[in-house]
Parts: structure tokens; C-alpha cells; sequence
């Protein structure tokens, strides 16, 4: 089985909304999520999944467009931050020094759920996709958090935020 966890396109900041912030790609997003599904032709692919949060499935959408393959919502690899009122990009976070920027490359992270919630939901959602696709080439879109989540338990490491993947890498 081949699994390909990609981070999703660049979003855009959406900051204090009635309810979840839930950002949608910004205009460079999808043009990263075009050539990640130009990329990704050169393989073949026997499945995609998706988080359901906006970012992700426009991610997808490209890659699902190119190959004819619907993408699988899977609520267990929404991002950590799902149900916030505000999207801020972690780089303008970052940018700004920020003391949340600092909090999340310590390993912390502000949501309303716990971290053995978010790491218990993640590897759930991630294993039966595995298990529902041995022999296959998977490609998942999810986010940063998860697929350090995810890393960290394949690897064995007590921290989940380990790595920076780059926007549709």
C-alpha cells in the first residue's frame, strides 16, 4: 500500500466569523492544487481522500477532475482547528511573532478538543483507510497537524509537531 498524505493548497485568512472559519483555497492554493494534480498524473492512483474542511477538497478537486475518482470525506482528518471562528496561515502567524506561531512549534495548539482526542480520531481514520486499501495507491488530503500526528506515531516520537509540510507537498 502506498499512502500519500498531502497537505492542502494555501488558504485564505478568515478571522472572526459566526461560526467555523472552514477557508476555502486562496488563488495561489489552487493553482499549487493544479500542479499537485499535474504531478500525481505520473502515478497511478486507485483512490483519494479527503478532509471534509474546504481547503482539503478544493485540494482534491484538481486531482479528482484529472482522474475520475471521487473523493472519500472522512471527518476523522479534519484539522485540529476545525471549529475555530478565525484561519490565520501559520507563515503570517510566523511573520507577525505571534505568540500562538510559538505555541504551535512548541507542540501546542489552541482548539476546543484534546490532543489524545485529535491523535486517537487521526490514527482511527488513517488505519481503516489503510486497511480498506492494501495494495493501492491512496492519495489523502488532510492538513499539517494531522499528517504530523499521523508521522509521529508511525515514527514513535512523544511530540506530534515535528515537521513542516508545505503547502501541497
Amino acid at each position: 500500500m502506498e499512502l500519500i498524505l498531502v497537505r492542502h493548497g494555501l488558504p485564505v485568512r478568515k478571522e472572526n466569523t459566526s461560526g467555523p472559519a472552514d477557508p476555502e483555497l486562496s488563488a495561489d492554493g489552487h493553482a499549487q492544487a493544479a500542479l499537485f494534480a499535474k504531478y500525481m498524473m505520473t502515478e497511478h492512483i486507485d483512490a483519494i481522500y479527503s478532509s471534509p474542511l474546504k481547503r482539503a477538497v478544493q485540494t482534491a478537486e484538481p486531482l479528482s477532475s484529472a482522474t475520475g475518482l471521487t473523493p472519500t470525506l472522512v471527518p476523522g482528518i479534519a484539522e485540529w482547528d476545525q471549529h475555530s471562528n478565525e484561519y490565520i496561515p501559520v507563515e503570517e502567524l510566523k511573520a507577525a511573532n505571534d505568540p500562538r506561531w510559538l505555541e504551535i512549534a512548541q507542540g501546542g495548539f489552541s482548539s476546543d478538543e484534546i490532543p489524545e482526542e485529535f491523535h486517537a480520531r487521526v490514527l482511527e481514520s488513517i488505519e481503516t483507510i489503510i486497511d480498506n486499501h492494501r495494495g493501492d495507491t491512496v492519495v489523502v488530503t488532510c492538513h499539517g497537524g494531522v499528517i504530523n500526528d499521523y508521522l509521529a506515531h508511525v515514527l514513535g516520537l512523544s511530540t506530534s509537531q515535528f515537521f513542516y509540510p508545505n503547502y501541497t507537498s
